[in-house]
């Protein structure tokens, strides 16, 4: 299984590679830890339920959000796209709607964070009052 799981690393890195190539900005080793992230945060329910968190969080330093906010603001759509193949892929189930928000913040790295939490989608007529 040890060598399987090589491989599929080395598939996933090229893909990610050529998407870089592709779209000229893609932050490839980003886009890898939101993977990560969902993947290690992943509970087995049953044998074909496997669920995972819904919304993610990625804290850019400052200067980076800035950066990629100038360039249209698109970058928490194309993570949203990533994380949604990637679950496609492994047959995964969203806790609730996916999201992912991108905001500025200080990182210890001085480069990104990625945090994820699941929290169900509960419409707003669900909190109403009943009195009998």
């Amino acid at each position: 299984m040890g060598l399987l799981k090589q491989m599929e690393q080395v598939v996933e890195e090229c893909e990610s590679a050529l998407i870089a190539k592709i779209t000229g900005n893609d932050p490839v080793e980003l886009c890898d830890d939101l993977r990560r992230e969902c993947d290690d945060h992943a509970i087995v329910c049953s044998q074909h339920r496997v669920l995972v968190p819904n919304e993610y969080t990625v804290e850019l330093a400052p200067e980076v959000h800035d950066e990629l906010a100038a360039r249209g603001g698109q970058v928490g759509q194309r993570l949203t796209d990533v994380l949604a193949q990637h679950a496609a892929k492994r047959d995964y189930e969203w806790a609730g709607p996916l999201t992912v928000h991108v905001t500025a913040a200080d990182v210890p790295n001085g480069r990104y964070r990625v945090t994820s939490t699941a929290s169900t989608h509960i419409p707003a007529g669900a909190l109403t009052s009943r009195t009998t």
